[in-house]
């Protein structure tokens, strides 16, 4: 049986005017068990962190089964930061943005201390991994350890290890997409004023806005 068409959405990072503009770009038709990825780092840097949580949790509560959010570095350190594991360097991290977001829209929604904490580290299908970072060349994909699929990027970028199957990646900013045999960066640094990216994987087609 052939796999339902499948679209990645690289790293988002606060800008939603982008998001929405690509959304509208994309023939998704989740009643045919379409499947939507999003690979993480949705908050931080950009202007609207909270309006893109607001518009991935809307597209998740509507299609449960269709729309999959990985969890990128950026959410882990909030997550830290607003369980008060760890004290976060604000300009550094972009956070600050991200905080003044929230503050517009305070009380801090419920639905979005959920959304960070259900966020999954990898998504596998027959053909594809779906991960923030990327992977740990040499080891199987149910042992990688949680902070390479967030944070990694020389030790998987530099390998021409085969994993399987293709890796579909983000984190690593590119300025167009990184697209060769078994890997597929999609972070093409809209936050800095590069083009939001989408990839129907099946196809090698891309959609940028």
């Amino acid at each position: 049986m052939e796999e339902p068409r499948i679209f990645a959405v690289g790293d988002i990072h606060g800008c939603r005017l982008k998001l929405d503009r690509l959304l509208a770009k994309l023939d998704w038709r989740p009643e045919n068990q379409e499947l939507l990825v999003f690979l993480g780092d949705y908050i931080d840097r950009g202007p609207d962190s909270y309006g893109v949580v607001e518009t991935v949790l809307g597209l998740k509560s509507l299609h449960p089964k269709e729309v999959i959010l990985l969890k990128g570095n950026h959410e882990q350190m909030f997550i830290n930061f607003i369980t008060g594991q760890e004290e976060l360097l604000l300009t550094a991290n972009g956070v600050a943005w991200t905080m003044r977001s929230y503050n517009e829209n305070t009380p801090f929604p419920i639905s979005h201390y959920q959304f960070y904490q259900d966020l999954i580290l990898y998504y596998e299908t027959a053909s594809h991994i779906f991960v923030h970072a990327g992977l740990r060349p040499g080891i199987p994909l149910k042992d990688q350890d949680e902070n390479d699929c967030l944070w990694i990027r020389d030790e998987f970028l530099e390998s021409d290890f085969d994993f399987g199957k293709t890796v579909v990646f983000g984190h690593t900013p590119f300025r167009q997409p990184f697209i060769c045999p078994g890997r597929a960066g999609l972070d093409t640094g809209a936050v800095f004023g590069g083009p939001l990216t989408c990839l129907e994987v099946q196809k090698n087609e891309l959609y940028c806005v």
